[in-house]
């Protein structure tokens, strides 16, 4: 697939046969971009549900991402050929580097490198980066040029709205993939969200995917209930007012979810 579905399903904390049914599900529902990564040990459960799916690969887009264990060059290209193995494809339509190395044992400009050379190899349609700073995007760029990267992978919901990393993707013409976008759940217990939803007669998280895709993000929930991925789905319909997303910009709180000990020094 040349262009990348707005409303993806992500398979983060998705294992075994959970993985495989959830992948199952979102694809019969509707769902063709499908967000994996090596760390989360799904690889092979998600491509066998694209498998036995019988969706032509033309219909797809999928997108793995290189764990920091291999970020070095004797693993890189290495592991994205194993990921390929486990996927059942010839090529993913995106690939990632899942966190910049903060220790910096390897250096960002050698798996910059190598995430070039590894589109180089055709293992990879498009190439991109996930939680990287806007320092780390600044030296991309510089490295790769304008227009080499794809993406930036970064949690982004009411609580996190990351807009300085944000604003300077959109600057830069690099597309912005927001994960967590429900805050694992928090969402549904918020009131100016709830209220937003029944304004519009929909469900709290149709208000929180909508408020990402009106701002040209793209956005990966994850859900193993196929009544939750439909739904999902119908956020592509919602339309919020500016007025909707002024007040759902009010709940910024720099509420960081995904802050691992290796986290960089975020902006």
């Amino acid at each position: 697939m040349n262009t990348i579905p707005s409303l993806g399903f992500g398979t983060f904390r998705l294992e075994g046969d959970t993985a495989y049914q959830s992948v199952k599900s979102a694809l019969e529902v509707g769902y063709r971009h499908i967000d994996t990564a090596q760390i989360y040990g799904n690889e092979a459960e998600v491509g066998q549900a694209i498998a036995d799916s019988g969706i032509d690969r033309s219909e797809l887009f999928i997108t793995t991402k290189v764990w920091v264990d291999n970020l070095a060059t004797e693993h890189f290209i290495k592991s994205v050929q194993e990921s390929l193995t486990k996927l059942q494809i010839d090529q993913v339509d995106l690939l990632l580097i899942h966190w910049p190395d903060a220790t910096n044992k390897v250096p960002l400009t050698s798996y910059l490198n190598d995430l070039a050379q590894a589109q180089k190899q055709g293992l990879t349609k498009h190439i991109g980066v996930s939680n990287f700073t806007t320092q780390h995007l600044e030296q991309t760029i510089q490295q790769l040029g304008e227009g080499a990267i794809f993406t930036n992978q970064i949690e982004v919901h009411p609580y996190l709205q990351n807009r300085q990393v944000t604003d300077y993707c959109q600057q830069h013409n690099i597309r912005v993939t927001g994960f967590m976008p429900l805050a694992v759940g928090k969402v549904m217990e918020d009131a100016v969200l709830q209220s937003i939803a029944k304004d519009h007669q929909t469900s709290v998280a149709n208000v929180a995917l909508a408020w990402q895709l009106q701002q040209g993000l793209i956005t990966i929930p994850s859900s193993t209930k196929r009544a939750n991925q439909e739904a999902n789905l119908a956020a592509l319909d919602v339309t919020l007012t500016s007025e909707d997303m002024q007040r759902i910009a009010g709940l910024e709180a720099n509420e960081r979810i995904a802050n691992p000990d290796f986290s960089p020094a975020w902006d």
